[in-house]
Protein backbone atom coordinates (compact mmCIF):
# COMPACT_ATOMS: atom_id res chain seq x y z
CA UNK A 1 0.00 0.00 0.00
CA UNK A 2 1.20 3.48 -0.80
CA UNK A 3 2.99 5.66 1.74
CA UNK A 4 1.39 9.11 1.48
CA UNK A 5 3.08 12.37 2.22
CA UNK A 6 2.10 13.36 5.72
CA UNK A 7 2.42 16.53 7.76
CA UNK A 8 3.05 16.10 11.46
CA UNK A 9 0.95 18.21 13.83
CA UNK A 10 2.23 19.20 17.29
CA UNK A 11 -1.13 18.38 18.90
CA UNK A 12 -3.83 16.38 17.14
CA UNK A 13 -7.38 17.57 17.83
CA UNK A 14 -9.56 14.47 18.11
CA UNK A 15 -13.32 14.09 17.92
CA UNK A 16 -14.97 11.03 19.46
CA UNK A 17 -18.34 9.65 18.33
CA UNK A 18 -19.96 7.44 20.92
CA UNK A 19 -18.16 9.48 23.55
CA UNK A 20 -20.24 8.22 26.48
CA UNK A 21 -20.10 4.55 25.53
CA UNK A 22 -17.77 1.98 27.07
CA UNK A 23 -15.04 2.59 24.52
CA UNK A 24 -15.68 6.30 24.17
CA UNK A 25 -15.17 6.82 27.89
CA UNK A 26 -11.82 5.02 27.79
CA UNK A 27 -10.67 6.99 24.74
CA UNK A 28 -11.47 10.21 26.58
CA UNK A 29 -9.44 8.99 29.55
CA UNK A 30 -6.47 8.13 27.33
CA UNK A 31 -6.68 11.50 25.56
CA UNK A 32 -6.62 13.26 28.92
CA UNK A 33 -3.15 11.84 29.52
CA UNK A 34 -1.79 12.27 26.00
CA UNK A 35 0.70 14.99 25.17
CA UNK A 36 0.32 14.73 21.41
CA UNK A 37 -3.47 14.58 21.15
CA UNK A 38 -6.42 16.17 22.87
CA UNK A 39 -10.20 15.90 22.85
CA UNK A 40 -11.76 18.59 20.68
CA UNK A 41 -15.30 17.28 20.01
CA UNK A 42 -17.62 14.75 21.64
CA UNK A 43 -20.66 13.29 19.88
CA UNK A 44 -23.52 11.11 21.15
CA UNK A 45 -26.87 9.92 19.85
CA UNK A 46 -29.93 12.13 19.65
CA UNK A 47 -31.82 12.00 22.94
CA UNK A 48 -28.81 11.14 25.08
CA UNK A 49 -29.36 12.64 28.55
CA UNK A 50 -25.92 14.23 28.58
CA UNK A 51 -26.36 16.35 25.45
CA UNK A 52 -25.59 20.01 26.03
CA UNK A 53 -23.45 19.29 29.08
CA UNK A 54 -19.68 19.09 29.40
CA UNK A 55 -18.83 15.54 28.33
CA UNK A 56 -16.66 15.02 31.40
CA UNK A 57 -19.54 15.91 33.70
CA UNK A 58 -21.92 13.76 31.63
CA UNK A 59 -19.64 10.81 32.45
CA UNK A 60 -19.46 11.70 36.13
CA UNK A 61 -15.92 13.04 35.79
CA UNK A 62 -14.39 16.52 36.11
CA UNK A 63 -15.31 18.98 33.37
CA UNK A 64 -12.95 18.90 30.38
CA UNK A 65 -14.17 21.94 28.46
CA UNK A 66 -15.80 20.00 25.60
CA UNK A 67 -19.57 19.94 25.21
CA UNK A 68 -21.49 16.81 24.23
CA UNK A 69 -23.30 17.28 20.90
CA UNK A 70 -25.62 15.16 18.73
CA UNK A 71 -23.49 15.68 15.61
CA UNK A 72 -20.04 16.78 14.50
CA UNK A 73 -20.33 20.50 13.84
CA UNK A 74 -16.70 21.67 13.78
CA UNK A 75 -13.60 20.70 11.86
CA UNK A 76 -11.22 18.59 13.91
CA UNK A 77 -8.08 16.77 12.81
CA UNK A 78 -9.69 13.32 12.98
CA UNK A 79 -12.84 11.59 14.23
CA UNK A 80 -12.80 8.25 16.07
CA UNK A 81 -16.14 6.51 15.58
CA UNK A 82 -17.12 3.97 18.24
CA UNK A 83 -20.86 4.54 17.84
CA UNK A 84 -23.81 2.41 16.75
CA UNK A 85 -24.46 1.01 13.26
CA UNK A 86 -27.09 3.60 12.45
CA UNK A 87 -24.86 6.50 13.56
CA UNK A 88 -21.81 5.75 11.43
CA UNK A 89 -23.32 6.92 8.10
CA UNK A 90 -24.32 10.21 9.74
CA UNK A 91 -20.83 10.79 11.15
CA UNK A 92 -19.32 9.87 7.80
CA UNK A 93 -21.46 12.44 5.97
CA UNK A 94 -20.43 15.10 8.50
CA UNK A 95 -16.75 14.20 8.10
CA UNK A 96 -16.97 14.45 4.30
CA UNK A 97 -18.70 17.82 4.57
CA UNK A 98 -16.09 19.17 7.01
CA UNK A 99 -13.07 17.45 5.45
CA UNK A 100 -12.30 15.38 8.56
CA UNK A 101 -10.46 12.01 8.44
CA UNK A 102 -12.42 9.18 10.07
CA UNK A 103 -11.36 6.04 11.94
CA UNK A 104 -14.36 3.69 12.09
CA UNK A 105 -14.18 1.11 14.87
CA UNK A 106 -17.89 0.23 14.92
CA UNK A 107 -18.33 -3.42 13.89
CA UNK A 108 -21.10 -5.28 12.08
CA UNK A 109 -21.43 -2.55 9.44
CA UNK A 110 -23.85 -3.35 6.58
CA UNK A 111 -22.69 -3.49 2.97
CA UNK A 112 -24.24 -0.09 2.19
CA UNK A 113 -22.17 1.61 4.88
CA UNK A 114 -18.99 -0.12 3.71
CA UNK A 115 -19.70 1.11 0.19
CA UNK A 116 -20.24 4.65 1.49
CA UNK A 117 -16.93 4.52 3.35
CA UNK A 118 -15.12 3.43 0.19
CA UNK A 119 -16.70 6.27 -1.76
CA UNK A 120 -15.83 8.79 0.97
CA UNK A 121 -12.17 7.68 0.89
CA UNK A 122 -11.82 9.53 -2.41
CA UNK A 123 -12.37 12.76 -0.49
CA UNK A 124 -11.03 12.13 3.02
CA UNK A 125 -8.70 9.64 4.75
CA UNK A 126 -10.71 6.61 5.93
CA UNK A 127 -9.73 3.60 8.01
CA UNK A 128 -12.19 0.86 8.98
CA UNK A 129 -10.88 -1.38 11.76
CA UNK A 130 -12.50 -4.46 13.30
CA UNK A 131 -9.90 -4.23 16.07
CA UNK A 132 -7.44 -1.44 16.88
CA UNK A 133 -5.17 -3.28 19.31
CA UNK A 134 -1.67 -4.14 18.12
CA UNK A 135 -1.93 -7.64 19.59
CA UNK A 136 -5.14 -8.48 17.74
CA UNK A 137 -3.71 -7.26 14.45
CA UNK A 138 -0.66 -9.42 15.05
CA UNK A 139 -3.09 -12.31 15.62
CA UNK A 140 -4.56 -11.70 12.15
CA UNK A 141 -1.10 -11.94 10.60
CA UNK A 142 -0.10 -15.04 12.55
CA UNK A 143 -3.37 -16.80 11.72
CA UNK A 144 -2.94 -16.21 7.99
CA UNK A 145 0.68 -17.39 8.12
CA UNK A 146 -0.28 -20.51 10.07
CA UNK A 147 -3.03 -21.33 7.58
CA UNK A 148 -0.61 -20.95 4.68
CA UNK A 149 1.93 -23.28 6.29
CA UNK A 150 -0.53 -25.90 7.57
CA UNK A 151 -2.69 -26.01 4.47
CA UNK A 152 -5.62 -28.34 3.96
CA UNK A 153 -4.74 -30.95 6.59
CA UNK A 154 -6.00 -28.92 9.57
CA UNK A 155 -9.56 -28.00 10.54
CA UNK A 156 -10.08 -24.33 11.40
CA UNK A 157 -12.32 -23.18 14.24
CA UNK A 158 -12.60 -19.68 15.74
CA UNK A 159 -14.07 -18.98 19.18
CA UNK A 160 -14.68 -15.44 20.43
CA UNK A 161 -15.97 -14.24 23.80
CA UNK A 162 -17.30 -10.82 24.84
CA UNK A 163 -19.39 -9.18 27.54
CA UNK A 164 -23.12 -9.74 27.59
CA UNK A 165 -23.95 -6.27 26.27
CA UNK A 166 -22.24 -6.71 22.90
CA UNK A 167 -24.91 -6.51 20.19
CA UNK A 168 -23.28 -8.04 17.10
CA UNK A 169 -22.17 -11.64 16.68
CA UNK A 170 -19.80 -12.97 15.63
CA UNK A 171 -17.42 -10.16 16.48
CA UNK A 172 -15.75 -8.11 13.79
CA UNK A 173 -12.41 -9.47 14.97
CA UNK A 174 -13.60 -13.07 14.54
CA UNK A 175 -14.83 -12.28 11.04
CA UNK A 176 -11.52 -10.65 10.13
CA UNK A 177 -9.71 -13.75 11.40
CA UNK A 178 -11.94 -15.93 9.25
CA UNK A 179 -11.38 -13.70 6.22
CA UNK A 180 -7.61 -13.79 6.62
CA UNK A 181 -7.57 -17.59 6.96
CA UNK A 182 -9.98 -18.10 4.06
CA UNK A 183 -7.80 -15.88 1.89
CA UNK A 184 -4.66 -17.83 2.83
CA UNK A 185 -6.39 -21.12 2.02
CA UNK A 186 -8.08 -19.91 -1.14
CA UNK A 187 -11.59 -20.51 0.18
CA UNK A 188 -14.86 -18.62 -0.26
CA UNK A 189 -15.67 -17.67 3.33
CA UNK A 190 -19.38 -17.14 2.78
CA UNK A 191 -19.67 -20.61 1.26
CA UNK A 192 -17.54 -22.38 3.87
CA UNK A 193 -18.23 -20.61 7.19
CA UNK A 194 -20.31 -22.32 9.90
CA UNK A 195 -21.60 -20.07 12.67
CA UNK A 196 -22.09 -22.44 15.58
CA UNK A 197 -23.62 -25.88 15.30
CA UNK A 198 -26.87 -27.35 16.58
CA UNK A 199 -28.64 -30.63 16.11
CA UNK A 200 -27.70 -33.45 13.75
CA UNK A 201 -25.56 -31.38 11.40
CA UNK A 202 -23.50 -34.32 10.19
CA UNK A 203 -19.75 -34.74 10.09
CA UNK A 204 -17.61 -31.66 9.70
CA UNK A 205 -16.34 -31.02 6.18
CA UNK A 206 -12.62 -30.45 5.71
CA UNK A 207 -13.21 -26.97 4.25
CA UNK A 208 -15.44 -25.54 6.98
CA UNK A 209 -14.32 -22.50 8.94
CA UNK A 210 -16.24 -22.60 12.19
CA UNK A 211 -17.05 -19.38 14.06
CA UNK A 212 -18.51 -19.46 17.56
CA UNK A 213 -19.62 -16.58 19.81
CA UNK A 214 -19.70 -16.59 23.63
CA UNK A 215 -21.42 -13.77 25.54
CA UNK A 216 -21.35 -13.18 29.26
CA UNK A 217 -20.31 -11.07 32.22
CA UNK A 218 -17.69 -8.39 31.68
CA UNK A 219 -15.40 -10.19 29.22
CA UNK A 220 -13.53 -7.45 27.35
CA UNK A 221 -12.58 -9.56 24.36
CA UNK A 222 -11.02 -12.97 23.73
CA UNK A 223 -10.31 -14.69 20.41
CA UNK A 224 -8.81 -18.12 19.80
CA UNK A 225 -8.21 -19.76 16.46
CA UNK A 226 -7.74 -23.52 16.42
CA UNK A 227 -5.91 -25.48 13.73
CA UNK A 228 -6.82 -29.07 14.56
CA UNK A 229 -4.93 -31.82 12.76
CA UNK A 230 -4.41 -35.52 13.26
CA UNK A 231 -2.45 -35.96 16.47
CA UNK A 232 -1.82 -32.29 17.16
CA UNK A 233 -3.58 -28.96 17.56
CA UNK A 234 -2.27 -25.40 17.25
CA UNK A 235 -4.07 -22.66 19.18
CA UNK A 236 -3.39 -18.94 18.84
CA UNK A 237 -5.14 -16.68 21.36
CA UNK A 238 -5.47 -12.98 21.99
CA UNK A 239 -7.04 -11.79 25.26
CA UNK A 240 -7.74 -8.16 26.07
CA UNK A 241 -7.92 -7.54 29.81
CA UNK A 242 -8.82 -3.86 29.56
CA UNK A 243 -10.53 -1.59 27.03
CA UNK A 244 -7.57 0.75 27.37
CA UNK A 245 -5.75 -1.58 24.95
CA UNK A 246 -8.22 -0.60 22.24
CA UNK A 247 -8.38 3.04 23.33
CA UNK A 248 -4.61 3.46 23.05
CA UNK A 249 -4.60 1.80 19.66
CA UNK A 250 -7.43 4.03 18.46
CA UNK A 251 -5.65 7.21 19.56
CA UNK A 252 -2.40 6.04 17.94
CA UNK A 253 -4.18 5.20 14.69
CA UNK A 254 -6.15 8.45 14.70
CA UNK A 255 -2.99 10.53 15.11
CA UNK A 256 -1.51 8.82 12.03
CA UNK A 257 -4.68 9.25 10.00
CA UNK A 258 -4.85 12.95 10.84
CA UNK A 259 -1.83 13.63 8.64
CA UNK A 260 -2.76 11.37 5.72
CA UNK A 261 -4.05 12.16 2.25
CA UNK A 262 -7.52 10.98 1.14
CA UNK A 263 -7.65 7.22 0.70
CA UNK A 264 -8.75 3.93 2.24
CA UNK A 265 -6.11 2.71 4.69
CA UNK A 266 -5.56 -0.62 6.40
CA UNK A 267 -5.29 -0.70 10.18
CA UNK A 268 -1.84 -2.36 10.16
CA UNK A 269 -0.47 0.52 8.11
CA UNK A 270 -2.21 3.09 10.30
CA UNK A 271 -0.81 1.47 13.46
CA UNK A 272 2.65 1.52 11.91
CA UNK A 273 3.05 -2.27 12.11
CA UNK A 274 4.64 -2.65 8.65
CA UNK A 275 4.97 -6.10 7.14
Amino acid sequence: MRKPARKAKPVVEVGVSGACGRMGERILAILAGEGGARLAAAVEREGHPGLGRDVGEALGRPACGVGLEPRLTKKVDVLIDFSALEATPKRLAECVKLGVPILVCTTGLPAATIAALRAASKKIPVCVASNVSIGANLLFRLAAEAASVLGEGYDVEIVEAHHGMKKDAPSGTALTLAQRVAGALGRDLEAERRDGRRGNVGARTSREIGIHAVRGGDIVGEHTIYFAGQGERIEITHRASTRDTFARGAVRAAAWLAGAKPGLYGIEEVLGMGR
